[in-house]
């Protein structure tokens, strides 16, 4: 088994991430623990968020990575609504960039057995993120890791902790 991703993108939210680092430069997503928008990924400029020591690595987005991109587990856009159409977020193309993805080591807890895909929906949220005046918001889905992947995980040791170190 190869690596197991903690977290992933959909093509839709790799896409708004791409079009917003070419707006604000280097990004990275906090999983919310419930505080403004409930439970969504809020999307900042690198450096703008304060990672604790506390925080946890989940993983690092590359944009560029089709083969790290999750298929969307939403039921597909209404007709005229989805990637291509006149009211979907350009998508500037390849950027180089990566977004590092954290969550709250109290949230970690709860969601470690978890495979967290940010997801990208219509819709303005209630929090901070970057993306809501553009009329979407991300969100989170998940699903239960298999027990392959929670032993190659297992195996792998515990997940940094703390900011990104370049």
């Amino acid at each position: 088994m190869g690596e197991v991703l903690r977290v992933d993108a959909t093509p839709a939210a790799a896409a708004m991430l791409r079009s917003l680092t070419a707006a604000h430069g280097p990004l990275m997503i906090h999983q919310s623990g419930g505080c403004c928008d409930g439970s969504s990924p809020m999307c900042y400029p690198r450096g703008e968020f304060l990672v604790g020591d506390g925080d946890v690595l989940l993983g690092v987005l590359d944009l560029d990575d089709t083969a790290g991109l999750a298929e969307p587990a939403a039921p597909a856009s209404p007709p005229g609504r989805g990637p291509g159409s006149a009211d979907w977020p350009d998508d500037p193309g390849p950027s180089g960039a990566i977004v590092p993805v954290y969550i709250g080591g109290a949230q970690f807890a709860y969601w470690s057995h978890t495979r967290l895909t940010i997801d990208l929906v219509r819709g303005r949220g209630g929090g901070f993120s970057l993306e809501a005046p553009e009329g979407y918001r991300f969100l989170t889905r998940s699903r239960l890791f298999t027990e392959d992947e929670t032993e190659a995980l297992e195996a792998a040791g515990p997940p940094a902790r703390g900011p990104l170190v370049p």
